[in-house]
């Protein structure tokens, strides 16, 4: 480090020349909004410094602010590092620790948090999330968070002694009330419909969807009385008898409409009824079902649905299947699929879809290049894109600006980047500026290798820039002023866990908040249906 002829170093701390000196300081630090957070978390040094001009040095992360420095030495407090994100509230599930946590970026506090052992669920393996536009989230807010259960307890060899885990699969309907976190109700258990997957929150805020990989549905609640709007079922009918090609070979997929079948309008999907597979596929995990990792019941009828993610502008929405790398568009204004679309570079734009009668359709597929995984539309709805994984490993985008006719939709551009080759980096989770220019990838490896993300310009379709944050990286935020992105490190693989903020202005790494949680997924609460066109809407 370089320093001025007129400093010198007393015990660590670095004395400015006199009282001119420190004023001009104290001016550049006042001036300087991003000083402050670039202070904490890049690297190991800089994380203190003097609101009068002098500066505290951190060497091999140790504070050194001895008792000879001068009394005037002042360390920045740690509300004006946190009060630049905004009054932002941020919720995170811990995915194994069972608990779902409200984090206030403003002040750094978890203003909230709740466990769901205290509820019943012995085995809260809380997923993923998404929150209602709330005028006002220090007041009260509303989100939707699930759980997973089962055999999900054993993914990537966690060790447990509990021989028969509880099924899971809850749906939380959650409020904040201004002080604490409730349980409003279980919405799995109220409909007999349990999934524990990806939860999405329509355009309007007036219905919510959740989608599950393990049994292949997806079903749309309806925000206010809770009962099923629709639910769908997806099955695959392979052309090989032979696990190893189920896929590659082709087959055919079966658009199901469910329908209730127990007294009381009820569906007959709690816990881990209806599952085909034991566990759900892990990210970079879909030739698992091929290679024989997966057990379960129907694993070759497996097409790994990820989520429901909707179109901003309102009118369709799109069901990701990871396994034959395809989605499957649906008018939610009268619940039919539309159209189908294959992510795989080198394949037709649009497959046909084919009604068999008034609950049922059919699309064919010859054979299957590329699984996918996650999907999503940009905020003004004039792009989507879906993650082709393991064997391609890019992005496929399509021009989805004619929101009139979906079947005019075309394959536009494809990101790519010779870093991503074969399984990994895994092209992941996604979010985008409010102003739809850029979009925030994740890049995520197996544990212990570090994960990070790929910043994408979103008009001319290029990686501008990539970073390593660390392990298990996750889903990430954008605050709705768009000045940061926010992300989390799941630690659910015991490792390093933590709450990276990038500022989207240098798209450099800021810092992070520490997490003891490991969490999975993460969610700024939204304030208008505006912000839900970046939020838990319309990408996950």
């Amino acid at each position: 480090m370089s320093r001025k002829s007129d400093e010198k170093v007393v015990e660590g701390v670095v004395e400015t020349a006199g009282p001119e000196q420190q004023g001009h300081d104290a001016l550049q630090i006042a001036e300087s909004r991003r000083g402050f957070l670039k202070s904490i978390g890049v690297g190991a040094g800089a994380v203190a410094v003097s609101a009068v001009g002098t500066t505290a040095m951190v060497t091999g992360g140790s504070l050194m602010a001895p008792a000879e420095a001068k009394a005037a030495t002042k360390l920045i407090k740690f509300e004006q590092v946190f009060n630049q994100l905004g009054k932002y509230i941020m919720i995170v599930p811990g995915k194994f620790t069972g608990t779902v946590a409200a984090i206030d970026l403003y002040t750094g506090k978890t203003l909230a948090w709740t466990a769901f052992w205290n509820y019943g669920d012995t085995c809260p393996i809380i997923h993923h999330m998404c929150a209602f536009p709330a005028p006002d989230p220090y007041k009260e807010f509303e989100f939707i968070v699930n759980s997973q259960g089962g055999k999900n307890l054993y993914i990537y060899g966690i060790p447990t002694t509990v021989k028969n885990p509880g099924e899971g699969f809850h749906i939380y309907h959650m409020k904040y009330d201004g002080t604490k976190l409730n349980v409003v109700s279980d919405v799995a258990e109220k409909t007999g419909m349990g999934l524990g997957v990806h939860v999405t929150c329509a355009p309007d805020a007036k219905s919510f969807s959740v989608g599950d990989g393990q049994k292949d549905i997806f079903a749309c609640f309806d925000r206010e009385t809770e009962k099923v709007n629709t639910a769908w079922f997806f099955d695959w009918i392979p052309n090989s008898k032979e696990l190893a090609k189920a896929w590659t070979d082709g087959g055919k997929l079966v658009i199901k409409r469910l329908k209730p079948t127990l007294p009381g309008g009820m569906y007959d999907y709690k816990g881990t009824k209806g599952t085909k597979i034991d566990w759900e596929l892990v990210p970079g995990g879909e030739l698992f079902a091929e290679q024989g990792k997966v057990t379960g019941s129907r694993v070759m009828n497996t097409v790994g649905l990820d989520a429901f993610v909707y179109d901003p502008r309102g009118k369709w929405g799109v069901a990701s299947l990871r396994l034959p790398g395809l989605s499957i568009l649906f008018d939610v204004d009268t619940w039919v699929p539309v159209t189908a679309l294959p992510g795989a570079k080198g394949v037709a734009d649009q497959l046909p879809l084919k009604k068999i009668n008034d609950d049922t359709w059919e699309v064919v597929m010859d054979k299957v290049v590329t699984p996918a995984h996650q999907a999503g539309f940009s905020p003004d709805g004039k792009h989507f894109l879906f993650m082709n994984g393991v064997r391609q490993n890019n992005i496929m985008v399509w021009d989805s600006s004619n929101h009139g006719d979906p079947t005019t939709w075309k394959k536009k551009a494809v990101v790519e980047h010779p870093d991503w080759r074969g399984a990994y980096p895994n092209t992941f989770h996604m979010v985008f500026t409010p102003d739809a220019k850029k979009v925030y990838v994740t890049l995520w490896w197996p544990s212990p290798t570090p994960n990070g993300i790929a910043v994408i310009d979103a008009v001319n379709w290029k990686v501008i820039k990539q970073m390593d944050l660390g392990p298990d990286m996750h889903t990430m935020a954008i605050t709705y002023d768009g000045k940061f992105v926010v992300g989390v490190m799941s630690g659910f693989q015991k490792t390093v866990t933590s709450i990276p903020v990038v500022e989207t202005a240098t798209d450099e790494l800021l810092g992070f908040f520490p997490s003891t949680g490991g969490h999975h997924d993460n969610v700024i609460i939204p304030r208008t249906l505006q912000d839900l066109r970046v939020s838990r809407s319309t990408t996950t």
